[in-house]
């Protein structure tokens, strides 16, 4: 009996760890089973490094506009020190934290810097001092448009003077040229990792340029072979124009065109300037057009409110993917302000008050209106 017993026990053993045995198998086969339904769906796997698909890389440099650098005689004289020299700074202390918050910061500098030799001179044949140019390198400015219908205004000496002049600062200008060479010679500058151009043109000129070289003046033929010699060595197109009517806040039927040739051939960003008022910023295809700037320092608000009032246009410019877009835009209308054609300061107008403009908050949302393209 005990020995029919011990074999009873011995085979008890047996079937329950063959069970066990068959139950482990059966829970391996199912993980197997639901790992391999895991991977065919793609959750909760890690993959290998290399399979992973790689994010394109994301660039991004930042760029605030302003409009025209207008030195009246009034301006310069309210500049004028008891040594006989300039100094223009107190006019700007208000947006200067502002402008310098950002990477590129342009400018359309309206009286041509042309050497005191000529005599300064204010409206209608300008000449500025040089401290003019100081003080807005002083304020960081980097991108500098010098194609407008004053730069003749003292001639072919002064814009060579003014060549001259730039080429002594840290700054990228375009526009004026003292040779063929450096007219054609398009350049590529580097920003963030962001290698761009800065092209800039005049539709029109107080007086006619005596050669292609000495004023970039505006021709589609002209911007089609620029921006096609340059478009594939760099990410970023920035186009200056001087154009459209001056006083007016309508955009007219030539710029409209200019901005989509510029576009079709692959301009970026268009910064228009010349009507000494402000006009819409819009898009045109994917190029970013601010049509008018307005004036950023002049004595026109002794002419109207109209004039006096100019665009500080901020954005950041990404790139990813080898396309271009904008995010982060900032506006802000600045006063060009003065008190009777003297103390003269360009003003935000977050930094108004009734005292300095009556009613300055309606005039705001006014000319808001103009600038986003609401009738």
């Amino acid at each position: 009996m005990k020995k029919k017993k011990r074999k009873v026990k011995k085979t008890v053993y047996v079937v329950l760890l063959i069970a066990v045995i068959f139950l482990i198998g059966i829970v391996i086969l199912s993980q197997n089973h639901n790992e391999k339904n895991v991977n065919k769906k793609g959750d909760s796997v890690n993959k290998p490094v290399d399979n992973q698909i790689k994010q394109p890389e994301e660039k991004r440099m930042s760029l605030i506009a302003v409009g025209d650098v207008l030195i009246h005689e009034s301006v310069y004289k309210d500049a004028k020190t008891s040594d006989g020299t300039y100094n223009f700074h107190k006019m700007f202390t208000d947006v200067a934290p502002i402008i310098s918050k950002y990477d590129l910061k342009f400018c359309n500098q309206e009286s041509t810097i042309g050497g005191s030799a000529l005599g300064i001179s204010g409206y209608p044949s300008f000449n500025s001092p040089d401290e003019i140019g100081d003080e807005i390198v002083n304020l960081g400015f980097n991108l500098i448009s010098l194609a407008n219908n004053h730069a003749l205004d003292k001639g072919v000496d002064a814009i060579k003077y003014s060549n001259s002049y730039w080429k002594t600062k840290d700054v990228i200008t375009a526009g004026t040229y003292s040779n063929m060479n450096d007219r054609d010679n398009i350049n590529v500058y580097e920003k963030n990792g962001i290698k761009y151009a800065f092209l800039a043109y005049t539709t029109l000129s107080n007086r006619t340029p005596t050669n292609d070289y000495i004023l970039n003046m505006y021709s589609a033929d002209r911007a089609k072979r620029d921006i096609e010699s340059v478009k594939d060595k760099v990410d970023v197109i920035i186009v200056s124009m001087h154009w459209g009517v001056e006083d007016s806040n309508t955009v007219s039927e030539s710029q409209k065109q200019i901005a989509e040739y510029l576009s079709s051939l692959g301009v970026n960003i268009i910064i228009g300037h010349h009507p000494h008022v402000v006009q819409e910023v819009t898009y045109v295809g994917d190029t970013l057009v601010i049509y008018s700037l307005g004036n950023f320092i002049s004595n026109q608000l002794s002419i109207g409110i109209n004039n006096g009032i100019g665009l500080m246009y901020g954005v950041d410019i990404v790139v990813k993917d080898n396309k271009v877009s904008f995010e982060n835009e900032y506006k802000e209308l600045i006063l060009a302000y003065s008190e009777n054609s003297t103390n003269f300061k360009v003003i935000p107008f977050s930094k108004l008050n009734n005292d300095l403009l009556n009613n300055y908050s309606e005039i705001e949302k006014k000319y808001i209106k103009i600038v986003e393209g609401e009738k």
